[in-house]
């Protein structure tokens, strides 16, 4: 068994053995290791040169990533949590996902940008976002959410060998848990289904996956055979997996960690309406964070997320209606 922490790890090193273009950088990411501990032991492997620290500037630091990227490099910038990357906004949406636009086609940009994104850790408000949605509705760049071990260890070889900007978003909760890494590559266009169902799709992302699971065991339990979709990749979104599931089950339940208004479970709705509208047989439900900044007393930060019970709830509402 290997955790999701150890698994990004390995595809890091992987792909600095592979290809001598890649190299790491970021906050705390040399001697210290990594404040999630992923890049630990890096900096000994690979030495300062491709493994670097940073001053505390994401926009400085992104903006070299994207430089060395358009001068032949492969770098991967480390962003300590998904808020820190709102210093570095306009390197991302002015730069990274608009340079071959803007520039005729003429230069892109292979940079890959990983994060630590979500709550649940109690880092009250200001550490504790789900902006994955947000980078979603950016064109130029594709959004990556790996939920898995298996995805964690084998999304970044594919990132890296795109040829334009890759966010890859990875939920704190997520680093400790474990599973299989298996061998089989993944490709970084296209949904997963984790659990196969005809009653309703429960599509979900990141790191909501496992309570989603845990929410189709339960229903399980009481009849009601729930498919489960892995959206993971969420630009672009695998449209025709999630119709082609829809149309399987006639129903739908959304749950996204994100706030409710203008968020990616809006987005998917949207489409499901305009290319599913008549294969539904019930309203389209969701389950999203609560319309509040993250609290950081535990049973506050608990009541806000998406929680089992919630899922169950919308699933057996869609089923019944």
């Amino acid at each position: 068994m290997t955790t999701y922490r150890e698994a990004m790890r390995e595809a890091i090193s992987e792909a600095m053995l592979t290809d001598e273009r890649v190299f790491l950088m970021g906050e705390d990411v040399g001697a210290y290791g990594g404040c999630f501990a992923v890049s630990l032991g890096l900096l000994e492997k690979f030495g300062p040169e491709r493994v670097r620290d940073t001053p505390l500037s994401e926009s400085a630091f992104v903006g070299a990533g994207i430089g060395a990227a358009m001068g032949g490099l492969r770098p991967i910038v480390e962003i300590m949590t998904v808020n820190f990357s709102l210093l570095a906004l306009d390197q991302i949406l002015n730069n990274a996902a608009t340079i071959l636009h803007m520039s005729g086609g003429q230069f892109n940009v292979p940079l890959v940008i990983r994060m630590t994104t979500g709550a649940g850790r109690q880092l009250a408000a200001q550490h504790s976002h789900s902006l994955e949605g947000w980078y979603a509705h950016i064109p130029g760049l594709r959004i990556l959410a790996p939920a898995t071990v298996a995805d964690a260890r084998w999304m970044l070889a594919p990132a890296l060998d795109d040829p334009d900007p890759v966010l890859i978003f990875e939920h704190g909760t997520l680093y400790n848990t474990s599973g299989e890494p298996g061998t089989e590559k993944v490709d970084i266009t296209s949904a997963a289904m984790r659990r196969p169902g005809r009653d309703v799709t429960l599509l979900t992302y990141g790191g909501t996956l496992h309570k989603t699971l845990s929410a189709a065991d339960e229903l399980a339990d009481g009849g009601i055979e729930a498919e489960v979709v892995d959206l993971r990749v969420l630009r672009p979104l695998d449209e025709a997996t999630i119709v082609e599931s829809v149309t399987r089950t006639h129903r739908a339940v959304i749950v996204d960690e994100g706030w409710r208004s203008g968020s990616l479970s809006a987005e998917i709705i949207a489409r499901l309406v305009e290319h599913a509208f008549y294969e539904l047989d019930a309203p389209i439900e969701r389950v999203c964070t609560a319309e509040v900044p993250i609290p950081y007393a535990r049973h506050l930060e608990e009541a806000a997320l998406p929680q089992v019970p919630a899922i169950v709830a919308a699933a057996r509402r869609a089923v019944s209606a």
